[in-house]
């Protein structure tokens, strides 16, 4: 045992870069999946809603946690070999394609229906309608929902210290196996939690009351 020192404080500032690049990893993949998504969940064909569908039900209603132990337990059983980064990443990933195609399915639903008739009237092709009147005005009222998801998936990080990813939370723990001192350590981790996610809080609020602005002019 010995005392915290600023070497240790070091460490854990620097798993905080892991924690940030994990979070951008995910969020960045999750974007992409959750875009999908979200496109098939308010498409034509029957079968990619349903398929969309189940995608968000697995995966929103399942635990992170479960998710994490599958993708990294599970891979090798299939002959993968995944060591606790890709695992963290691709479990990150998957879940927040379902959580976010579910929040942007709802932005896009939340676009008024005269825009769809009114495309539908210029007899605009589904992509064409999507892209071009539909998606340009998701994408505003998008935006503080995905914010404050984001914030959400940062604290969701400190899962993946379960299966040995060295991110803020286990370099908490690593720091406190040797030093016994669980009230600075897991101060300083709480205070750079809040450090990454109090400006985003912020910025999401902000965004939601010029949206909430906006729409009412």
């Amino acid at each position: 045992m010995r005392t915290f020192g600023y070497s240790d404080f070091l460490f854990i500032l620097e798993a905080a870069q892991w924690t940030v690049l994990l979070s951008l990893i995910a969020f960045a993949g999750g974007g992409i999946v959750g875009l999908i998504i979200a496109l098939s969940r308010t498409a034509e064909n029957r079968v990619a809603r349903t398929l969309s569908m189940g995608f968000i039900q697995l995966f929103r209603g399942t635990p992170l946690l479960l998710q994490l132990f599958l993708v990294f337990f599970g891979a090798p059983v299939i002959g993968l070999d995944v060591n606790p980064w890709i695992a963290a990443a691709v479990a990150l990933t998957l879940n927040g394609g379902a959580f976010l195609g579910e929040i942007w399915r709802g932005c896009i639903e939340a676009v008024p229906r005269g825009q769809w008739e009114a495309a539908e009237a210029l007899n605009l092709s589904y992509r064409d309608k999507m892209r071009d009147v539909v998606l340009p005005q998701a994408a505003k009222i998008a935006v503080p929902p995905t914010v404050g998801y984001l914030v959400q998936l940062i604290k969701g990080t400190s899962l993946a210290s379960i299966i040995g990813f060295v991110e803020l939370t286990r370099a908490g723990q690593i720091i406190n196996n040797v030093t016994f001192e669980p009230m600075i350590v897991f101060s300083i981790v709480a205070v750079l939690y809040f450090m990454l996610c109090w400006p985003l809080s912020l910025l999401a609020a902000s965004m939601e009351r010029r949206l909430a602005v906006s729409q009412s002019r």
